[in-house]
């Protein structure tokens, strides 16, 4: 009780300056802590916000990549079930054999491939699985007769004893893909493919960041009716053994902080697997977790430093108190209502420099300093967050690109070639239109290399890249499948006019000088789309092959034809 009565004594008695230093010192101290928590804060809901954004982007990027996904297998099934040269001759034909094979060699994750007649009888499959048994109490094959079909994820039944278990240890699961084969006019069975479940780990899998493990990132998939059908290090049967349901986010948000089933706090985003057409509206939904703790650590640890600085100025403040001696009343009334407008968040509220005195001008000055340099980090803290959104977005594409393309040369790979292949021959077989393919060979590639190097064996294969870019149109396609041997598909163009591109290419070449090199020739071999009797990709690339091959050995740098 005495000390409460003596203290406020003790300051009456004392100096101007201590007086103004210890009202001073206190009020700059408060404002530094009101000013630091109040721009921490708002920094701190910003890099939450952000972490935010960042995670349902993951979510949003997953769900584009599997609705894509599904579209690309449903249109696939579709354009089979609908090329009329491939049923020509029956649903058991070789013709259907082979279709079926390279199908299933392009995309690996196709299980089963197989053609039921109408009375659900399997009379053709890959691997000859469930030859001859009947399908007609599945659902795709009742859904395959209507239309174009995508079924919704289930466990492996006729085929679980047949296939041998999936890539994470769980049991068979698949989405299958049907469509009613039609021949003039008429349906006469279903095409179906079973696609395995694993193919979405591979399309989760490749979008995870690479800081992904370190934020313990997840990614799952529910169904339309809220179960868990992928959960990542093969725990799926796990989370929907403990109840694990679709986690509910306030009304209009699509990210928030959600408890799951094992107690634990997550920041969660869910995107909705947009239906790329009819057949593919399955009602699935990507979800995106981080670890709370996780999540909002870089937001925590930016309020740490924006209150740390604020501490730091107010203390330089306190200090900076001891020399205001005179007319420090006003000056010290209007950095309070400056203080409270900022606190208050007033437009245009700021400390305002003071010249009644040098101390309280030296104070005002380093109070705004500190305002200034809060809001300064703010902003490049939003900076930083806004960079690695764009790092998130730039390494999806670099993915994509990297799967289809070949890095030295920019020009598609294998890969990437096949889908363009099979799709322009498709569309050929339909439309009536011809379709010509070349095959390029740099001659004596292997004496460049070892003459002047592999540095400028890459600088030729570059050049002939380029000049296939400038020398063919925007509707064909080139690329490099390997070492020096390069192909371009030419899309409605006949066999002439497929050898005169061809010599006009070989020419080009032989004009161009490469610094170390020199002038190189190549050696050119063209072949086109046959009738109703062609066997696809395969026979036009063999034809084109061997017309190569006939071109090198008559003395090279020439082109050679069979039709």
């Amino acid at each position: 009780m005495c000390a409460n009565v003596n203290i406020p004594a003790r300051l009456r008695r004392a100096s101007l300056r201590t007086q103004i230093a210890v009202v001073f010192g206190l009020l700059v101290i408060v404002l530094g802590l009101l000013l630091s928590t109040l721009l921490s804060d708002m920094l701190r809901q910003h890099l939450q916000k952000q972490a935010g954004v960042s995670l349902e982007l993951a979510a949003r990027n997953a769900a584009k990549m599997l609705a894509n996904g599904l579209q690309d297998r449903s249109r696939e099934v579709q354009v089979l079930s609908q090329s009329t040269p491939l049923w020509a001759h029956g649903l058991q034909s070789p013709m259907v054999h082979q279709a079926m094979a390279r199908s299933q060699a392009i995309h690996p994750h196709s299980l089963w491939i197989g053609v039921a007649d109408l009375d659900g009888v399997v009379r053709a499959a890959t691997g000859d699985m469930l030859l001859g048994q009947s399908v007609k109490e599945r659902p795709w094959f009742s859904q395959g007769l209507r239309g174009v079909h995508v079924g919704d994820v289930h466990p492996a039944k006729l085929l679980a004893k047949l296939l041998p278990p999936s890539a994470s240890g769980e049991p068979q699961r698949f989405v299958d893909f049907s469509a009613p084969i039609v021949r003039d006019g008429q349906t006469v069975g279903v095409l179906a493919i079973h696609g395995s479940w694993d193919w979405t780990r591979e399309v989760i899998e490749s979008l995870l960041p690479p800081w992904a493990a370190e934020r313990q990132l997840q990614l799952f998939i529910f169904d339309s009716q809220g179960q868990v059908i992928y959960a990542p290090q093969g725990q799926t049967e796990a989370y929907r053994a403990s109840g694990q349901r679709l986690p509910g986010l306030p009304s209009g948000t699509s990210v928030g902080a959600v408890a799951w089933q094992d107690g634990q706090s997550y920041l969660t985003a869910q995107a909705h697997v947009s239906a790329q057409g009819p057949a593919s509206s399955l009602g699935w939904y990507v979800v995106a977790r981080e670890p709370l703790a996780l999540a909002f650590a870089e937001a925590r640890r930016a309020q740490g430093i924006a209150i740390g600085v604020g501490l730091a100025v107010a203390l330089l403040g306190a200090a900076i108190a001891w020399l205001a001696a005179r007319r420090i009343s006003m000056d010290l009334y209007a950095l309070a209502k400056a203080a409270h407008e900022i606190s208050a968040g007033t437009a245009g509220a700021s400390i305002v420099p003071s010249h009644s005195s040098r101390e309280v001008q030296i104070l005002s000055s380093a109070l705004d300093h500190m305002t200034r340099r809060l809001l300064a980090h703010s902003h490049e803290m939003e900076e930083t967050v806004r960079q690695r959104t764009q790092e998130l977005q730039r390494a999806n594409q670099a993915l994509e690109m990297q799967a289809r393309s070949d890095p030295l040369t920019g020009l598609l790979n294998r890969r990437g070639l096949e889908g363009q292949f099979d799709f322009a021959i498709a569309l050929a077989r339909r439309s009536g239109r011809p379709l010509s393919l070349l095959t390029v060979d740099v001659d004596h590639f292997k004496r460049v290399n070892d003459t002047h190097g592999h540095g400028a064996g890459d600088q030729v294969l570059q050049g002939l890249a380029r000049t296939l870019q400038q020398r063919l149109r925007r509707s064909d396609v080139a690329a490099r499948i390997g070492g020096e041997e390069f192909v371009a598909l030419l899309p409605d163009t006949g066999l002439k006019e497929a050898q005169a591109t061809a010599d006009a290419l070989r020419l080009a070449v032989a004009a161009q000088e490469y610094p170390q090199v020199g002038h190189i020739t190549i050696s050119l071999g063209v072949s086109a789309l046959r009738g109703g009797d062609e066997d696809g990709a395969s026979a036009l690339l063999q034809r084109a092959d061997a017309a190569l091959y006939q071109a090198k050995g008559e003395g090279r740098n020439r082109v050679c034809v069979q039709a």
